[in-house]
């Protein structure tokens, strides 16, 4: 894949005060074929004039404002950024954030592999200033992932964060984030590529850095902001929906879901998730029972874990 140009696609809004280390840190990759599609999201604060040194000293780099054709939001934005993309392989960034500096060229040469269509690696999180120390050693170990491992991935015993997966472009051929998520909208369609059969590989190396801060999706999601909480019950949806179609939903995927589904009794996730799974009367009353008794055996396994 030499010559190969890599499209870094990164949405913002209102990060002023982080995105130009991001920036720098992009300009600092020894991999340098790629392009850059910073998309604005509508931000009100002065992102444009804190980035005007760098576009105009570096023309990797595309500031552009989001198009009125795609919904407002990280989803929107990064379908934009996928329709202008050039390059042979996608990869997001986020405006506040910090890719290692191999990034791009270790996940470019797994990616020369024919059979491979996207490359995930470690992400780190940190807290305030970064430690710019780092481990440019190239011996790491890896393994490969499949449609066998979607199981894995919604469960998050394989997390798939939006910013540790370089992709083939063919796996957006017909795959694009849903719109109408503003949270878990990755999650969704990440696990609906990898069902789809797109063989990948994941490498034992950490090359990106996600800064941590109350004012991100996922602070905020935790912090129980609604929006997030219900794009979350609707990305869940989506993806039994997919994994039914495809006929790979599994007993321990959809008890998995029911069990989610106790936290999120405002959205009736609960009910939503057996219309979806057009059940027998017979197995509704099974998992019926479950919701209802899985409260009562949350509670005696706490007993029992603090009493040992």
């Amino acid at each position: 894949m030499n010559g190969v140009k890599v499209t870094i696609i990164m949405a913002t809004y209102n990060r002023a005060n982080f995105i130009l280390e991001t920036l720098l840190s992009i300009q600092n990759q020894t991999f340098s074929d790629w392009e850059c599609l910073i998309i604005d999201d509508g931000g009100t604060d002065n992102t444009a004039e804190v980035i005007a040194p760098i576009l105009s000293q570096d023309k990797r780099f595309q500031f552009l404002k989001r198009s009125d054709k795609y919904i407002k939001g990280l989803p929107g934005c990064r379908n934009y950024g996928l329709d202008l993309a050039k390059g042979e392989c996608i990869i997001f960034f986020d405006d506040d954030d910090l890719p290692h500096p191999q990034n791009l060229e270790l996940c470019v040469s797994e990616l020369a592999d024919t059979n491979i269509y996207f490359c995930r690696y470690i992400r780190n999180v940190f807290f305030g200033v970064f430690d710019y120390q780092f481990d440019f050693s190239k011996d790491y170990t890896s393994f490969y992932i499949d449609q066998n491992d979607v199981e894995a991935m919604i469960k998050n015993e394989l997390p798939f964060n939006s910013c540790a997966v370089m992709w083939k472009k063919e796996c957006f051929e017909h795959n694009r984030f849903e719109e109408h998520l503003m949270y878990a909208e990755e999650w969704e369609l990440y696990s609906r590529i990898v069902s789809s059969g797109y063989k990948g590989i994941s490498i034992d190396k950490c090359l990106f850095y996600g800064r941590k801060h109350p004012e991100s999706n996922t602070g905020e999601f935790y912090n129980h902001n609604p929006i997030r909480r219900e794009s979350y019950v609707n990305a869940i949806l989506l993806v039994i929906k997919n994994l039914k179609e495809k006929k790979l939903l599994s007993y321990a995927i959809v008890r998995y879901f029911m069990a989610i589904s106790i936290n999120f009794k405002e959205y009736a996730l609960f009910e939503k998730i057996l219309t979806i799974l057009e059940l027998s009367k017979i197995d509704q009353l099974k998992w019926r029972f479950f919701y209802v008794i899985l409260p009562v055996r949350l509670s005696f396994y706490r007993i029992r874990k603090a009493l040992k």
